[in-house]
C-alpha cells in the first residue's frame, strides 16, 4: 500500500520544488529539448557524457533512463537524486546516459503499458516508440554511440522499472541490457505475466533489484514470479539475470542510488 500511496503523491506533487536544493549536476551533464510526436509534446532530455568524451574518438554504449529529474541534480529531484554522474565519474565509466524527464501529471500514463482499473494509465507504447524511433536515432546521430543491442540498455525504478521490463519485451532487438529496480508489476500484473509467457526467448541481460521493506507485500512475490518466468526461457549457464533483494531496503531514492553502481558494473 505504501508503494501505491507514493505513486499518488508523485502524481499530484511531481512539480513541487519546495524541498529543492542547489544544483548538483556535474559539467558532464547537459540538457536539450526534443519534440515527441508520439506524445504530442516536447521532452526535456538530460545527457551524461564520460569525462574523456571530448578528447577521445571512441564510441560508447548508451543507457536510457526514466525520471531524469531524479538522476543528476538535487534541485530537480523529488526526494533526492541518484548521483548518477558522480558515481559514473568515480568508476571512470565509459558509457553515455540519456535521462528522459517524466511528464509530471502524465507520468503514470507514460510509464505504464496497460490501463489500471483504479489509476488509469496505459500510454507506454507511445512513450517507448518515442525513445526507439525518435530519441535514439537523434542520439546516435549527434553522439559517438555503439548502436547495437549489446550496447543499448534501459533502466528505471518503480513505474520506471515496470516500463523498462516492458521495453525489453516489446523491443528485444533494441535493448540488450536492463536495470529493473523495484518494478511496479502490481499495476499491470496480469497483463505482464501473460505477455512474458508469450515471449519464446529473452536474451536481454537483466539486473533485478528491490528492498525487503518496500511497503508492499507483493513486491518480492511479483519480482520472484517474473524472474522465474524469465529463467524458464533461457539456460541458467548463460548467467543473463541477476537478482538482488536488499535487506532493510525501502521504496525510495536511497535504495536505487545505492544499487546503481553494482547494477551498472554487472550490466556493462
Amino acid at each position: 500500500m505504501m508503494q501505491r500511496l507514493t505513486l499518488l503523491i508523485l502524481l499530484f506533487i511531481a512539480t513541487d520544488k519546495t524541498f529543492a536544493q542547489k544544483n548538483t549536476a556535474s559539467k558532464q551533464v547537459s540538457t536539450f529539448t526534443i519534440e515527441a510526436p508520439q506524445l504530442n509534446c516536447p521532452k526535456k532530455i538530460w545527457i551524461y557524457l564520460p569525462k574523456n568524451y571530448e578528447t577521445s574518438k571512441k564510441e560508447y554504449p548508451v543507457m536510457y533512463m526514466h525520471d531524469a529529474q531524479n538522476l543528476f541534480d538535487a534541485k530537480t529531484s523529488f526526494a533526492g537524486e541518484w548521483n548518477i554522474d558522480e558515481k559514473l565519474d568515480s568508476l571512470r565509466a565509459k558509457v553515455i546516459v540519456i535521462g528522459i524527464e517524466h511528464g509530471n501529471e502524465k507520468r503514470i500514463a507514460e510509464l505504464t503499458p496497460y490501463k489500471n482499473s483504479k489509476y488509469g494509465g496505459g500510454n507506454a507504447d507511445n512513450y517507448l516508440d518515442f525513445i526507439v524511433k525518435t530519441l535514439k536515432p537523434e542520439i546516435d546521430k549527434k553522439y559517438r554511440t555503439k548502436t547495437n543491442i549489446r550496447n543499448t540498455g534501459i533502466m528505471g525504478s518503480s513505474l520506471g522499472g515496470l516500463v523498462s521490463y516492458y521495453a525489453i519485451l516489446k523491443y528485444p532487438e533494441v535493448f540488450g541490457k536492463a536495470g529493473i529496480f523495484s518494478p511496479s508489476f502490481w499495476f499491470n500484473r496480469k497483463e505482464i505475466i501473460e505477455l512474458t509467457n508469450t515471449i519464446p526467448k529473452l536474451k536481454t541481460k537483466i539486473y533485478f533489484l528491490c528492498g525487503e521493506n518496500e511497503g508492499d507485500a507483493d513486491m518480492i512475490t511479483d519480482l520472484n514470479k517474473i524472474d522465474d518466468l524469465v529463467s524458464e526461457k533461457r539456460c541458467e549457464c548463460k548467467k543473463l539475470t541477476k537478482k538482488k533483494i536488499i535487506k532493510g531496503g525501502q521504496h525510495n531514492e536511497k535504495l536505487w542510488r545505492d544499487g546503481f553502481s553494482n547494477a551498472y558494473l554487472w550490466l556493462f
